[in-house]
């Protein structure tokens, strides 16, 4: 006997949590009064070099740069024996299969944009075929980017049908969701952006393309922090955040530990959870790891330059 057909729950965006902006500001700036120092501090950049999407998304990226970038995210510095592996390798849907070859066995995911990044100004049918090719080709994880236009424009539903048919196209990939918050500009609409995409699916959502400034700010992830607790609380599902652009120094990327640790707790302080979208901050990272066990800064000279 056929049973009636479930009425589709559509998601209502007409409402979303106001954010007190000065609140948001001076809770930000709290956390970066923290001092770490020491065997914390070492454990800390640890954790930090671990979180990293080693990322290069130019026009120039060559088969040999990418190789080159998988090497490093296996051997951050051969000098120092004890360091982690970053997370992943960030590439373009090209280079994919590069870097999946390139990584091997190690254990680092291949992440790779997709959906016409950073614009994301295509028509659908482009966007899910991005996806899928970078999926084929390897991508464990895929970095979408929503349409801004259409959140813009009032388009709520478009820009949630279209997270959602991403992550259907992803199989088994993780799928990043990126917001632009630098052309979203208000608290609020990032906070509305944030709820519409793990509604609709995403494993992670990110601050930006680091293609436009303003990139990842403390309070832009506060506000983020702060809708993936309640999406939590609400549902019991844990979803991933990722700050990218801007962040390439050591001191800020452990003041953004501080703040996920109060925010949502111990169990988002892995790779797993939380990533830091970067190119530079590798470096400065194994630089104060460095200088904590000699007492004195290296040359960046003894450093790659990616």
């Amino acid at each position: 006997m056929a049973t009636a057909k479930q009425a589709i729950q559509i998601p209502d965006f007409s409402f979303s949590t106001p954010i007190d902006q000065v609140g948001v500001n001076e809770r930000a700036d709290r956390f970066t009064k923290r001092s770490i120092k020491k065997e914390s501090k070492v454990n800390g950049l640890k954790l930090v070099l671990n979180m990293i999407d080693l990322t290069t998304l130019e026009g120039k990226d060559t088969p040999g740069k990418v190789k080159q970038l998988c090497y490093k995210a296996m051997h951050p510095h051969d000098a120092v024996p004890d360091l982690p592996t970053v997370a992943a390798v960030c590439v373009y849907p090209s280079m994919v299969k590069v870097a999946k070859k390139a990584l091997g066995n190690s254990g680092i995911k291949v992440a790779s944009v997709a959906t016409a990044f950073p614009s994301g100004q295509a028509p659908k049918d482009v966007k899910l075929r991005d996806t899928k090719y970078a999926v084929q080709n390897g991508a464990d994880e895929v970095d979408m980017v929503i349409s801004r236009g259409k959140f813009h424009a009032g388009e709520y539903n478009f820009v949630f049908d279209e997270i959602a048919a991403i992550k259907e196209a992803c199989g088994p990939a993780r799928l990043k969701v990126i917001l632009e918050t630098g052309e979203l500009v208000t608290y609020d609409k990032v906070r509305k952006a944030s709820d519409i995409a793990m509604q609709a699916g995403a494993d992670f959502i990110k601050t930006s393309t680091g293609k436009i400034q303003p990139a990842a700010t403390m309070p832009v992830t506060l506000v983020m922090l702060e809708a993936i607790r309640d999406f939590y609380y609400k549902t019991g599902k844990m979803i991933g955040m990722k700050p990218a652009g801007g962040i390439s120094k050591s001191k800020l990327a452990l003041h953004y530990l501080v703040m996920v640790k109060e925010v949502l707790g111990e169990a988002w302080l892995s790779n797993e959870w939380f990533r830091f979208g970067a190119s530079s901050l590798a470096n400065d990272v194994l630089m104060q790891i460095v200088k904590e066990k000699t007492g004195v800064y290296q040359s960046a000279n003894y450093f790659s330059i990616d």
